[in-house]
């Protein structure tokens, strides 16, 4: 069985899409990926919505139009995303990014049970 983890993903290209409010990545092994802005933000791996240990993540409301401002390299591992809510302390890996797009699906389900449980909106 051919594991999406048993090696370091690496990204040919990354695009971000303003108006589509969109990360488009592209990887060496064919995948490909498009992920919400909004998304991202509200994963984003920050010790701002993760917290400093499990069980300590936090629900992002209100970030339905967020969009990415700009895009930094970080050594030959990571992306830092800066969203024009001012959000910028994220750190996303390449493999981060990969797992993000293969549960892109999940995780975005999750999110807005997550709202709607807690009685929250996507809208600011």
């Amino acid at each position: 069985m051919n594991d999406p983890y048993s090696h370091r993903q690496t990204p040919t290209e990354i695009r971000v899409k303003r108006q589509e409010k969109t990360l488009e990545i592209d990887f060496a092994d064919g995948n490909s990926f498009s992920l919400p802005a909004e998304l991202l933000r509200v994963e984003s791996p920050s010790a701002e919505v993760q917290g400093h240990g499990p069980g300590q993540k936090k629900l992002v409301a209100g970030r339905r139009h967020v969009g990415i401002m700009d895009v930094e390299q970080v050594g030959n591992y990571a992306v830092r995303l800066k969203f024009d809510d001012l959000h910028d302390t994220g750190i996303f890996s390449w493999e981060t990014l990969y797992d993000y797009g293969l549960r892109k699906d999940e995780l975005w389900n999750n999110y807005l049970t997550e709202l709607a449980a807690q009685g929250l909106s996507r809208d600011p």
